[in-house]
């Protein structure tokens, strides 16, 4: 007998229908003789929904009162995923994140799980029951509902995995697996058989909307082996795992791209210790999550920071950086540019070869594509272009680095 996580997301669950398909299919699972824990996500279209009703009754939603508010989306699917089973003759129970023994700390919104405590889990698999949790949310310690941020259903999927030491993850979708680029911009990408931790990480972290990057870190950090694959038929997925001596043959396993972003610029900064730390401080507190960095060289004793983040964040940053920019001195000045995007190769090949970079920022020059900035790790390269160019950038990088399908 085998102990199976299964996630299903919003579009996997979007209607009634696709609902008592995935209640099949959980049944069909439990009776090969598994143990079966199912999270679930919010109906597709219902967080966004629930999002614009909060923004009819108020201008600035507070986000404790959120957080009850978007923890009603899994709630619902929770309920009729166990009635479709109760229905075809198994037995289902649902959990909320609290009852499921989530914890997490006070951030509102953006909460991180502190501790899983599964007691009432594990009672209910011995009693013969499939357990269906809600991803997404959790409780603090003093009992709030907190979320867990876009994508965060993923996370619950991999943190009740480790909690429960499963035998198999397997993280349903509307795709058959993760593909080379997005094949909505790219037509010729394909489906990658396998991937390491690390460049999940990359890819997930670079735009790719299949898996949430801190549920790759998680599985990353207590060695969860994962599957993406399709809710909607039996094929094959794409294996998540520890990195194998055989992935280096690959050099570019992957282009993403992600769209919304900003940049913001603090111009004619005092080159002093200390200031980098005000400013990145005040991100920090404001919850800010920010991407690339880049400082120019000091002249006359004053520099020029640029960092990227989503343009969602922008109003929060810029509102956070007025107090701490009136405190450098006169001259110093705050831009933003939003309207524009990233565009990354990911591989661990990297690591053993040489002329990536090269190769892609002549892919973009052959596409008459401007590069705004650069950023690099070991086993990525990432550029900022113009929105309105990414997808002919995407499809530039895609063909040069030979990842297009081959008839």
């Amino acid at each position: 007998m085998a102990l199976i996580v299964q996630k299903y997301g919003g579009t996997s669950v979007g209607n009634p229908e696709r609902i008592r398909n995935v209640a099949r299919r959980v049944l069909e699972t439990q009776r090969e003789g598994n143990q079966v824990v199912v999270v679930v996500s919010a109906m597709s279209g219902v967080t966004d929904n629930l999002i614009k009703l909060s923004k009819e009754v108020s201008r600035e939603p507070n986000e404790r009162e959120m957080d009850v508010l978007l923890a009603t989306g899994e709630q619902t699917t929770i309920a009729l995923t166990a009635m479709a089973i109760n229905d075809m003759g198994g037995k289902g129970a649902s959990l909320t994140g609290a009852q499921a023994g989530i914890s997490t700390d006070g951030v509102h919104t953006k909460a991180r799980i502190a501790n899983i405590t599964p007691d009432a889990v594990h009672k209910l698999l011995d009693d013969g029951h499939v357990v269906i949790i809600a991803g997404f949310q959790g409780q603090t310690a003093d009992g709030n509902i907190t979320t867990l941020g876009r994508g965060g259903s993923d996370l619950t999927a991999i943190a009740m995995a480790a909690a429960i030491k499963a035998d198999l993850c397997q993280i349903f979708t509307d795709v058959d697996g993760v593909y080379t680029c997005d094949p909505r911009v790219v037509k010729t990408a394909t489906k990658i058989p396998e991937l390491s931790y690390d460049e999940m990480l990359e890819m997930a972290s670079s735009g790719s909307k299949v898996m949430q990057s801190r549920s790759v870190e998680f599985a990353k950090k207590f060695g969860v082996r994962f599957e993406v694959r399709n809710s909607m038929n039996n094929n094959p997925g794409t294996i998540v795992k520890e990195e194998t001596p055989g992935m280096e043959s690959v050099v570019v396993r992957g282009v993403s791209l992600e769209r919304n972003q900003a940049k913001v610029t603090i111009d004619d900064v005092p080159d002093r210790p200390g200031v980098s730390a005000a400013i990145f401080g005040a991100i920090a507190k404001a919850n800010i999550m920010i991407d690339m960095i880049v400082q120019n060289v000091s002249f006359d004793g004053l520099t020029d920071i640029s960092f990227t983040l989503s343009g969602a964040d922008l109003p929060k940053a810029e509102a956070a950086l007025k107090e701490v920019i009136s405190t450098l001195g006169e001259g110093v000045e705050l831009r933003v540019q939003s309207g524009i995007a990233k565009c990354s190769v990911v591989g661990i090949g990297m690591r053993s070869h040489s002329g990536v970079a090269a190769k892609m920022f002549k892919a973009l020059a052959d596409a008459s594509i401007n590069i705004i900035m650069i950023s690099t790790s070991e086993i990525k390269v990432a550029v900022i272009v113009e929105e309105s160019e990414i997808e002919a950038a995407s499809r530039a990088v895609h063909t040069a680095f030979g990842l297009d399908a081959t008839a």
